[in-house]
């Protein structure tokens, strides 16, 4: 199993699906686990702190946190997202398209910023793992919100760890395909099934599946790994 031993982690999104699983994750392999989230868990294991990913002045105070308790963070996975209200360019609700970038993209970039401002002072390396999508890579009908948000999260990932490279902080980007998640649970049946039949194992995927894709791009076993984008659609592909 990946060790992960005296890491301390920032999951936002981390009280439910992918987020969830995440954290759970990272307790299991020994890590401390902190969901950065509006709500807190059901797990009592996972330590919350209520946070905004589109404020900076929340995401401050998320890192002073989580640092004046545990002194250091090495891992961040920046999961918090929003779906979109899909339809035709031509019906594109402006306020939706809005909040979905605000929260999607800029708080995954702000989440960033604060928490690699930290690792750059600890100068110890770290890892940092963002949430696209696989519609961040393929196009999607009437996606343009969530699919511009979680294209710019890939390419803005691949720019970060060539940036950071040389001072030991990783940059990876995951994207997952269609996952059993309470988001994928308000849609109707007739949408799950269409996606259930894009999916090569023939299903959705389970969150706890892009759990183990995470928690490995976390370790330091995945050192070598260093500006991907994995495709979590069911088989795990690095391109």
């Amino acid at each position: 199993m990946i060790d992960l031993s005296g890491k301390v982690a920032i999951v936002t999104g981390g009280s439910s699906g992918i987020g969830l699983a995440t954290a759970q994750g990272f307790l299991k392999r020994g890590a401390t686990a902190v969901s950065a989230d509006l709500d807190s868990p059901d797990d009592g294991q996972i330590e919350f702190v209520k946070t905004d990913v589109t404020n900076p002045e929340s995401l401050q105070k998320l890192v002073k946190t989580v640092v004046d308790k545990y002194h250091h963070i090495d891992i961040l996975v920046a999961n918090a997202g929003i779906a979109e209200k899909k339809a035709p360019v031509s019906e594109l609700d402006e306020d939706n398209w809005q909040k979905v970038i605000n929260i999607d993209l800029t708080g995954v970039v702000l989440t960033n910023k604060y928490v690699v401002k930290q690792m750059e002072k600890q100068d110890s390396g770290g890892s940092v793992i963002n949430m696209s999508s696989i519609l961040g890579l393929v196009g999607g009908p009437k996606s343009q919100a969530y699919s511009a948000a979680k294209a710019g999260v890939a390419n803005y990932t691949k720019s970060q760890a060539v940036t950071y490279a040389a001072r030991g902080i990783r940059f990876n980007a995951v994207a997952p395909g269609y996952v059993n998640t309470p988001l994928l649970k308000t849609l109707p049946k007739e949408t799950t099934d269409a996606m259930i039949g894009k999916m090569p194992i023939g299903r959705l995927a389970e969150p706890e599946e892009i759990a183990n894709v995470i928690a490995f791009l976390a370790s330091d076993e995945a050192s070598i790994v260093t500006g991907a984008v994995v495709s979590a659609d069911g088989g795990y592909t690095a391109v």
